[in-house]
């Protein structure tokens, strides 16, 4: 049985309920809130209230207060069952537990994690250590490899993520469990890599959500992070399978999201910009001139369909055919996420013309007046196609160079999403539309990429930002 499991039963059993001061920030004190009441077989955890030591007055710090009232909500929403703890993607739904990044619990452990690396609260690392030990069974049980097959091994779609995840629960508990556990999902997705004609592949999708660019950036973090060779390897095939998956299209390359579907989508999540990337970061890695080249030809694709706006910024549309004309503006299908691969791109060329482009993209999203609504930008604050994505990327922006136009646009945007918040006890939660096509399908998530943990992280990211505190949780997708 994993170890952590052990140590999480006995809590459970104890039902003792302490607060404990820690040190949090230089200029003051914060009370962890009331350790986890214990937790009966079913029962929901039992949390009390946090409270701030006096010498902190919380105008000064909105954003880090927001989080914590983002963890109370989120508290509050926990299932316990036998191995851990979990949340369900939307907590009307206990049907909705997820194993994957985008929208399940592995998203929610990881705004755990970073409000522990924020404050240094006892309780919200003990809260994901639950979690990730919940995970750690679910990826290295008897039924992992029927679970996590094909797309399944995706970096917002599965085990990749989880991967990821118990490595970063593994550093900031200081626990070899968690980081055999990483090791174990990683050997896993080795496993169930299956051939191609020139390399490797998972499934028969591409992009970043859940095909092979999402896996393949995974597996050269695990190369960087637990200096696995072999990770870096099987990258390596991945990348070459990904090339021959590319599409010649207005004198560069593009690719769908797979075979199976005709509708190309060229932005990052899905398309060009994302495969691109991972190319372009393989490169980084093994000096191999192929990856290049189909990087390059997949941003001279991106650039020759591109919109120029009033400022003479340039965002890529949704999606062709039929959506030419629609402009998406956050990570998934967004100047936000598009921007990466430029950036990347002028990292490892050193030329300053790609780097530039990160300019144009950043110009369009002001040109659109985010956060207004806008056909492509509607009631969503989330990570993946909302607010929080736009701000992830300008705290990026003004870390990387200084200027402080970045933040403060990144704080315009907080204070909309923190306007569009519902107060729930003396929590928060966010009730969007997921879903452009939708918008009567309202919803308070729990997850990281459409919900509350997305939002409480970059809350935290902002405060860092302002407390020149360097972020936790760099995902294996990011170049920041």
């Amino acid at each position: 049985m994993f170890g952590v499991i052990r140590v999480i039963r006995v809590i459970r059993v104890i039902r003792v309920i302490r607060v404990i001061r820690v040190p949090c920030f230089p200029c003051f004190m914060l009370n962890r809130r009331d350790a986890l009441a214990g937790l009966a077989a079913a029962a929901v955890v039992a949390t009390g209230r946090r409270a701030h030591a006096a010498s902190w007055r919380r105008q000064e710090r909105p954003y880090l207060d927001a989080a914590f009232r983002a963890e109370r909500w989120l508290t509050r929403q926990v299932v316990s069952t036998p191995t851990g703890v979990t949340w369900a993607a939307d907590p009307n739904n206990p049907k909705s537990i997820q194993n994957n990044l985008y929208s399940g619990s592995p998203g929610v452990v990881l705004f755990y994690l970073e409000l522990h690396r924020a404050t240094g609260d006892a309780a919200a690392l003990m809260m994901a250590e639950q979690g990730a030990a919940y995970l750690a069974e679910a990826a290295t049980g008897p039924g992992a490899v029927k679970a996590f097959a094909g797309e399944s091994a995706g970096l917002y779609t599965g085990l990749a993520g989880i991967a990821f995840v118990l490595e970063r629960t593994g550093r900031a508990a200081n626990k070899g469990e968690f980081l055999e556990a990483s090791r174990s999902a990683l050997d896993l997705i080795k496993h169930l890599a299956r051939p191609t004609q020139s390399g490797v592949e998972w499934s028969e999708s591409n992009d970043i959500i859940s095909g092979t660019a999402g896996i393949g950036l995974t597996l050269l973090w695990a190369g960087r992070t637990l200096d696995d060779g072999e990770a870096i390897g099987l990258a390596v095939r991945a990348g070459r399978t990904l090339i021959d998956n590319g599409i010649p299209a207005k004198g560069g390359l593009t690719w769908p999201i797979s075979p199976k579907v005709p509708r190309r989508y060229p932005n990052f999540s899905h398309g060009a910009a994302g495969a691109s990337y991972f190319l372009a970061s393989l490169y980084e890695a093994t000096n191999d001139r192929r990856f290049l080249d189909a990087a390059i030809k997949g941003a001279t694709y991106l650039r020759s369909v591109a919109t120029e706006t009033n400022s003479g910024g340039r965002m890529i549309f949704h999606s062709e055919p039929g959506n030419e004309t629609l402009f998406y503006l956050s990570w998934c299908h967004g100047p936000a996420g598009t921007a990466r691969l430029y950036h990347k791109l002028g990292e490892v060329t050193r030329d300053r013309d790609w780097s530039r482009y990160v300019d144009r993209l950043t110009a369009a999203t002001r040109d659109m007046k985010v956060p207004e609504r806008s056909p492509g930008f509607w009631n969503n604050i989330s990570q993946c196609c909302g607010n929080c994505g736009v701000m992830e990327y300008l705290l990026s922006l003004y870390t990387l160079t200084g200027d402080t136009r970045h933040l403060d646009y990144a704080r315009h945007i907080a204070a909309d999403t923190l306007e569009r918040a519902t107060t729930d006890g003396d929590g928060l939660k966010w009730v969007q539309a997921e879903h452009r096509v939708q918008p009567e399908n309202l919803v308070a998530q729990t997850g990281l990429m459409q919900g509350a943990a997305g939002v409480g992280l970059a809350m935290l990211h902002l405060d860092g930002a302002l407390s020149q505190r360097k972020p936790f949780v760099v995902l294996p997708d990011s170049p920041w």
